[in-house]
C-alpha cells in the first residue's frame, strides 16, 4: 500500500513530501514516526495518510 507523510511549516510551505510502500498501517505509522524525528519534523504540523485515510496527524 502506498502512503504519503507530509510535513508542514508554519507559513503553509512543504518541508517534506515522502511516498513509502508498507504492507500495513502499522508498519507505516512506525516508520512514519521515525522519519519524522530523524528529519527533526516531529513538532512541526505534519500527516501520514493512505487511499485518504488519516493516519497520523499533528498541527
Amino acid at each position: 500500500m502506498h502512503y504519503f507523510l507530509t510535513v508542514f511549516q508554519k507559513d503553509g510551505k512543504l518541508s517534506l513530501n515522502a511516498t513509502f510502500e508498507f504492507d500495513n498501517d502499522e508498519e507505516a505509522i512506525a516508520h512514519g514516526r521515525q522519519r519524522l524525528e530523524e528529519e527533526n519534523c516531529a513538532a512541526m504540523t505534519h500527516r501520514l495518510t493512505r487511499s485518504g485515510k488519516l493516519l497520523i496527524f499533528q498541527r
